[in-house]
């Protein structure tokens, strides 16, 4: 078993508490969570192989903010707002899609050139003269990493994708995932619950032994998580060697080709990345995911992602992909039903809070990271929905 990468002693007087009930239901947190957690922290959008072409696009509404990601005529991909200067409109209406030579608002017929500048507005004598920059779409900030590609709605404290991947990058960059295609498209899914309930599930494998019948099966003991240092989490595990009692499982291990292109210690491993505050890249040695979640109300959760396969895949990989797509599709149903329960025990009135064991340190280390960001989130009690966010700025001023 390769040794960690993220190793920090878990110490013996650690406070086993995870955040408070209240803050899993607090409206006024969940827009301080928006402007302090989300906005200003990389988000995946997708990969460059979603984008192809010249034209291609992608575009992801998430916490009241909506992103655009084209590629342009010269090949390069660029990310802006997906915002008409005009009125606010959306530029493009779908989630993916390609235009031949220029995006065209459907409000109003405003045109933008691949790189974001304005070609020209409907009927141009109506306005004055327009400078195509200064009313071009408004550029975000992107950031390519291994083939996926990031941006930030806001600057943060986090420092470039390259710099928080540092860690973890030579053992990713075995798996070539830049070169990676894309296998069943982005996806998308609600679940009733708080976005924090479903990370709590993720970021810990405590409950892999008795949740996941088919993950068990996989990885047996061999399963260990590292908790979140510097905004990165990592979990390990390869399979158990009398992995088969499940079908899935079965024939996965046994059609699944020996990965020669990857070291000896990672040809049967399956490896997650946390990255905060809110996504995971999941790697398998016949593909690679992301998958992430963003608050769509305090009791609401959007859950997004996307696979990736080897350009040159052969029947064999393909087929063990579909099976680990089909054991990774389970095991998520299971984590949402989790979810469910955790997040509405938080209402009742029996709720004491969380006493997490020393295998959920994750938990939390990800708690640790979001008080770092939001100090009212220390507060036991609920504080007032209106004194909210000026509570939080005054502890923050503190620092």
């Amino acid at each position: 078993m390769p040794a960690h990468i993220l190793n920090v002693e878990v110490p013996n007087d650690w406070d086993r508490s995870g955040l408070p009930g209240w803050s899993y239901h607090s409206p006024a947190l969940l827009e301080l969570e928006k402007e302090h957690v989300f906005r200003n922290h990389w988000q995946i959008v997708g990969h460059v192989s979603d984008l192809p072409n010249a034209g291609d696009y992608l575009a992801m509404d998430v916490v009241g903010e909506r992103a655009l990601v084209v590629r342009g005529k010269d090949g390069q991909i660029r990310a802006f707002h997906n915002l008409c200067r005009h009125r606010g409109s959306r530029v493009v209406a779908d989630t993916q899609g390609s235009c031949k030579n220029a995006l065209v608002c459907p409000f109003h017929g405003w045109v933008y050139n691949l790189d974001g500048t304005l070609r020209g507005a409907a009927r141009p004598r109506s306005f004055p003269e327009l400078d195509r920059t200064e009313f071009g779409l408004m550029p975000l900030e992107l950031e390519i990493w291994m083939g996926f590609v990031f941006v930030r709605f806001r600057q943060g404290a986090q420092s470039s994708v390259a710099e928080l991947m540092h860690p973890v990058t030579d053992e990713i960059a075995h798996y070539g995932i830049a070169d990676m295609r894309p296998s069943y498209g982005i996806w998308t899914q609600t679940t009733p619950v708080n976005w924090k309930s479903v990370r709590d599930v993720d970021n810990e494998g405590y409950h892999v032994a008795m949740a996941h019948p088919a993950l068990q099966d996989l990885y047996g003991s061999t399963y260990f998580d590292e908790p979140f240092v510097n905004g990165v989490s990592r979990s390990f595990a390869s399979y158990n060697p009398h992995a088969g009692r499940r079908w899935s499982v079965r024939n996965y291990v046994s059609i699944a080709p020996e990965p020669t292109h990857l070291p000896q210690h990672l040809r049967k491993a399956w490896i997650y990345y946390g990255i905060f505050p809110n996504q995971v890249i999941a790697l398998m040695p016949e593909s690679v995911q992301f998958y992430q979640e963003f608050p769509l109300s305090t009791g609401e959760t959007l859950l997004r992602g996307a696979m990736y396969r080897y350009a040159d895949e052969n029947r064999a990989q393909a087929a063990a992909r579909y099976l680990a797509f089909r054991i990774d599709r389970d095991t998520m149903a299971e984590d949402v039903q989790l979810s469910v329960w955790s997040n509405e025990s938080m209402l009742s009135d029996a709720f004491r809070g969380f006493y997490l064991s020393d295998l959920e340190f994750g938990v939390r280390t990800h708690h640790d990271h979001l008080r770092a960001c939001m100090p009212v989130l220390a507060l036991e009690s609920a504080p007032d929905e209106k004194d909210m966010k000026s509570l939080n700025e005054a502890l923050l001023s503190r620092r």
